[in-house]
């Protein structure tokens, strides 16, 4: 079979499909247009986030078998259309799980600990201790929603700490030995800290507004390493500017670009960014990365071989 590849990854990849007997093409910097008048001549495509894999691209790929992300999510592809197409989606959410659970604890830590604050003081001369006491996690609560690869793997970097762990997922029965499963509900009465682990769907676009906001009893603290537009940034500042959120760490946002691969199209002249983002930089409790959370060294090889194990599982059923 041959894979056309369009986004550059792990050599193992390329190396173990060609082992395992596939011919593999890279094109890392032709148009969509261009790929999709070549795509009808390939059985499988490996994409990261390049560009969205739409309806008329999938019309185009009279012979493709299979689309492998290399990542977690599938929101790029039209998945109703490719399952139409009897096209197989691959994705590798196994693969940089760890990866976010650390990256989301990371966070968590930092904000409670000030430690982005403290250390740009430091390096200013200021010795600021009292402005700069923190907060323990032992005791609080910290509740999930989304409580799939990603939930699971942060779940299981709290046991360490003398937390309760909530989740609350659309699946029934997926709590376990690291987290209870509640009602949302239950979840917005009881959090100290929340955290997102949601895809990226039609329930979740703006997920957390001003009504979802409100609803919870206590002021908390929001953890979003899942997906940007989950988050309504107006209501998100609106909620840090009076208290109801204590802080933010945001390995997302709402403004990135689909191929997550860019923060903002180019400002034409004259046009600012969002005022919503500009107030996100300037605060000291609001903690920011540009979508690296499964962006290890080790997660570039896991996600890579992921892909290559489950390329190489569904190639058998078609013989």
């Amino acid at each position: 079979m041959k894979i056309l590849h369009l986004d550059s990854n792990h050599p193992l990849l390329i190396n173990q499909l060609n082992d395992l007997g596939f011919t593999n093409h890279e094109d890392y910097s032709s148009s969509k247009s261009e790929i999709e008048a070549k795509i009808g001549d390939y059985d499988g495509l490996i994409i990261r986030s390049r560009f969205s894999i739409d309806k008329s691209f999938l019309e185009a790929a009279q012979n493709l078998k299979f689309i492998g992300r290399v990542g977690a999510g599938l929101e790029n592809i039209d998945g109703e259309y490719a399952e139409k197409k009897g096209v197989h989606l691959i994705s590798a959410p196994e693969g940089n799980r760890n990866a976010v659970g650390e990256h989301t604890l990371g966070m968590l830590l930092s904000l409670f600990n000030k430690l982005n604050k403290a250390d740009s003081e430091v390096r200013q001369g200021k010795w600021l201790r009292e402005d700069n006491r923190g907060l323990e996690l032992d005791g609080k609560t910290v509740g999930l929603i989304g409580y799939g690869n990603m939930g699971k793997a942060f779940a299981k970097k709290l046991r360490g700490f003398d937390v309760d762990v909530l989740c609350h997922d659309i699946k029934t029965g997926v709590g376990d030995a690291n987290a209870k499963q509640v009602i949302l509900e239950e979840l917005k009465a009881k959090a100290d800290v929340l955290s997102l682990h949601t895809p990226q769907t039609k329930l979740t676009l703006n997920m957390v507004n001003s009504d979802f906001i409100s609803g919870f009893k206590k002021p908390f603290w929001l953890i979003n390493t899942a997906r940007g537009k989950s988050v309504f940034t107006e209501d998100l500042v609106s909620a840090l500017k009076t208290g109801k959120i204590l802080g933010a760490g945001l390995d997302v946002l709402e403004y990135e670009k689909t191929s997550f691969e860019n923060l903002f199209k180019k400002l034409k002249k004259g046009e600012e960014m969002p005022s919503a983002f500009r107030y996100l930089i300037k605060s000291q409790n609001v903690l920011l990365t540009p979508h690296v959370a499964g962006w290890t060294i080790e997660s570039n090889i896991k996600l890579a071989q992921t892909i290559v194990d489950k390329i190489e599982t569904f190639s058998k059923t078609l013989h």
